[in-house]
């Protein structure tokens, strides 16, 4: 279950910041940050790595060298508010510290859990799209099925592509690399 905490704080310390994080229990959940408000969401389980995994394989075997794939947990900032740890991103290899990337991604992916699923088709979607993260992917580890968002002129996602099961997605963006979600499951598929 994700749990998205709008905690009380006393009357002078406002909302938490990414510093606040680093007090947080190394105990195997991830802890974002959302406009100062926490969300926890429990380990993921055996399906979803899976994917991710597998995606983070498939990605960096096409990376070129300006751009760097990363899985999680590794953290996204921006400021002190917002802390995002995307299943898998993809960066300008300038961009990244050792510890963190203080841009947005180029490509943000999100597996869906049960527990995560409302968070990452909303909440996150629309911080990654403040962010300006150009790609957003989400992964339905279920059926298997990948939806694709890109940013338009505007500045707003919009879905342009959709593949399942079997079916190939061939991104361009950040960079050219095929995607058969099945393929995502392994021996699990």
């Amino acid at each position: 279950m994700t749990v998205m905490a709008d905690i009380e704080h006393p009357a002078d310390s406002g909302p938490l910041t990414v510093q606040d994080l680093e007090g947080m229990p190394d105990d195997g959940r991830r802890y974002e940050l959302i406009d100062g408000v926490l969300l926890v969401s429990p380990a993921p389980g055996r399906r979803h790595q899976k994917i991710a995994y597998r995606l983070y394989g498939v990605l960096e075997a096409s990376c070129p060298p300006e751009f760097e794939v990363v899985g999680a947990p590794f953290a996204v900032h921006s400021g002190d508010k917002v802390e995002l740890q995307p299943d898998v991103l993809v960066g300008l290899d300038e961009d990244f510290t050792d510890k963190d990337l203080p841009a947005a991604p180029v490509l943000a992916v999100e597996v869906l859990s049960p527990s995560t699923a409302i968070h990452d088709l909303n909440t996150k979607k629309a911080v990654y799209e403040r962010l300006g993260t150009h790609s957003y992917w989400v992964i339905d580890p279920d059926e298997p099925a990948l939806t694709v968002f890109e940013l338009d002129e505007e500045g707003h996602y919009c879905q342009v592509a959709k593949a399942a099961g079997d079916e190939v997605f061939e991104a361009e963006r950040p960079f050219p690399v095929r995607i058969v979600p099945r393929e995502l499951l392994g021996r699990l598929g």
